[in-house]
Formats: C-alpha cells, sequence, structure tokens
C-alpha cells in the first residue's frame, strides 16, 4: 500500500525491477545493494513544475496518455502540496492533491507522501516514500524512487531534455541496479 501511494505522487492516473543480471526476478535488492538518495535536498528550491521524461509502467497511471506533471509548493506548516496532472483520452485531465512531509532533517532527500484524506494521515501505510536518488546540480532533472526500486521516475524542468544529461542519469541509474528496459517515455504535448 505505502508503494502504491508513493506512485501516486507521480501518478496522474495514466502513463519496477533490477538491471543486474544476476538478480533474478522482481526480487528487491539485499541490503549490501541498499538504494541510497542523493546527499542532501534544498526542499524550497525543488518546488515548483516538473515534467515526467520516463517512468516504470504503473496501474495508477495506465490511463494517463500524456502531458504528465507535478507541482510542488511549500504550505506554511512546512509540507509541501502536490498536484499530479495529466492528459487522459478524450482530452480531460486528470488531477490528484496530495501532501508530502519531509523524514528526518531539514535537508534530507527522502519524504513521504499521501494522497488518502487528512484524516487518515495517522495510518503509517497511506504514507509512501518518495525519495530523490539522482539529481542534477542545477535542479533541472531528478530521478525519484523508494527503497525497494519497484516504481521510478525521472522528471525535468522542461517537456524536453538534453539527451546528454539524459543519458548520463540513465548509466547513474543503471549503476544504481533499475533496469532501464522497464522504463517508458511520457509523450509531452
Amino acid at each position: 500500500m505505502k508503494n502504491i501511494l508513493l506512485a501516486t505522487l507521480l501518478g496522474l492516473s495514466a502513463p519496477g525491477a533490477l538491471a543486474n543480471d544476476s538478480l533474478a526476478g522482481n526480487e528487491p535488492p539485499t541490503s549490501s545493494n541498499a538504494l541510497r538518495t542523493i546527499p542532501s535536498l534544498d526542499v524550497p528550491r525543488y518546488m515548483g513544475t516538473w515534467y515526467e521524461i520516463a517512468k516504470y509502467p504503473n496501474w495508477f497511471q495506465k490511463k494517463c496518455i500524456g502531458g504528465a506533471t507535478a507541482h510542488y509548493s511549500l504550505m506554511s506548516d512546512g509540507r509541501v502540496k502536490v498536484i499530479n496532472r495529466c492528459h487522459i483520452a478524450g482530452g480531460a485531465m486528470s488531477e490528484a492533491i496530495g501532501v508530502a512531509r519531509q523524514v528526518g532533517t531539514s535537508t534530507s532527500p527522502k519524504l513521504e507522501v499521501r494522497f488518502a484524506p487528512a484524516w487518515l494521515s495517522f495510518l503509517p501505510f497511506v504514507w509512501g516514500d518518495y525519495w530523490v536518488i539522482e539529481l542534477e546540480d542545477n535542479y533541472g532533472l531528478v530521478a525519484v524512487s523508494e527503497p525497494k526500486r519497484e516504481y521510478l521516475w525521472i522528471l525535468s524542468r522542461t517537456p524536453k531534455v538534453d539527451p546528454v544529461s539524459y543519458n548520463t542519469l540513465l548509466s547513474r541509474l543503471r549503476q544504481k541496479e533499475f533496469d532501464l528496459h522497464k522504463l517508458e517515455v511520457t509523450q509531452q504535448d
């Protein structure tokens, strides 16, 4: 359930595993292969609109046909308002609104997100992991996942991304044992 809610953070109602050939199936990485995040995250700088460039397919985004975005804004209590949008068949827009909170210090790259109603926020399982695992120095391109590597999103500040930057990011994700064959490129409008 926690991973489903994580996916909902970027899952807009439409469009996992390991790249290491020695690991069969979709088994989670061993503790020696624990997923590492970036060292720190400047949350205020992270705010704004991000365009989904690619993702692992997931059930909660299966209706999306393109134009997927995530918009983050700081709330007065320090949490982050999350608005995910995408285009669905017929030209309509799907929208999901959630809340994220930072886990740990004020520079922690680990967040939790929920799309469940606020009155359920006391339940631990309504919060999903949202880990920033790769981020360009200029905060222009990011990869987001969770400890089991079942979900993965690549987001950019612009709808189109520089091919060199994108390929460099993919190389780093491969080193982190992500199966790049599972990535689906997102259609932008």
